[in-house]
């Protein structure tokens, strides 16, 4: 069953390649606990299901880094992007969409925290494993306010502008 709107965020850990050292944050993957991360904060989130492919790299991500302003004018406090890629792949990807600032490329490499949310998909024969749906959410102080899922694999309810007009 997925996650719904009202429901909390499940217990997870997601990991975030970060390019400068900042104190508590080494330079490199590092781990998150996901409770601690949103605790007081209003927090988009978007999965995608592969780094670096057309849809994700062409619309979904550059969507939600070009409204980064609009949605904190709204008073959210961060944008998070979910992939079911490691933290290497997530930190090359968000230099090339040249997401910094904008938008934390957060890995879940395993696929626990996705598998989780219930919003995780097979694509073993594809050769491509377990990966995620695509979706948006707005979630207040680890509660989800706004749920969007793909059905699919399109892009119509999930991208950054659809997310904003919802807040």
């Amino acid at each position: 069953m997925s996650i719904a709107i009202g429901d909390r965020l499940p217990e997870g850990r997601l990991s975030e390649y970060i390019d400068t050292e900042t104190p508590g944050c080494s330079l490199g993957p590092n781990n998150f606990q996901v409770a601690d991360l949103v605790k007081g904060k209003k927090i988009a989130i978007f999965g995608v299901p592969a780094a670096f492919s057309p849809t994700c790299s062409d619309s979904h991500l550059p969507g939600y880094i070009k409204n980064a302003a609009g949605f904190k004018a709204e008073g959210v406090d961060e944008i998070w992007c979910v992939a079911v890629n490691d933290p290497f792949v997530m930190g090359a990807w968000g230099r090339a969409q040249h997401a910094g600032g904008a938008v934390r490329m957060m890995a879940d490499g395993s696929a626990t925290f996705t598998k989780a949310l219930g919003l995780e998909f097979d694509l073993t024969k594809a050769g491509m494993g377990i990966r995620s749906q695509r979706y948006s959410m707005l979630v207040e102080d680890g509660v989800v306010k706004q749920l969007n899922v793909e059905k699919g694999g399109k892009l119509e309810v999930s991208g950054a502008e659809q997310l904003l007009a919802q807040i």
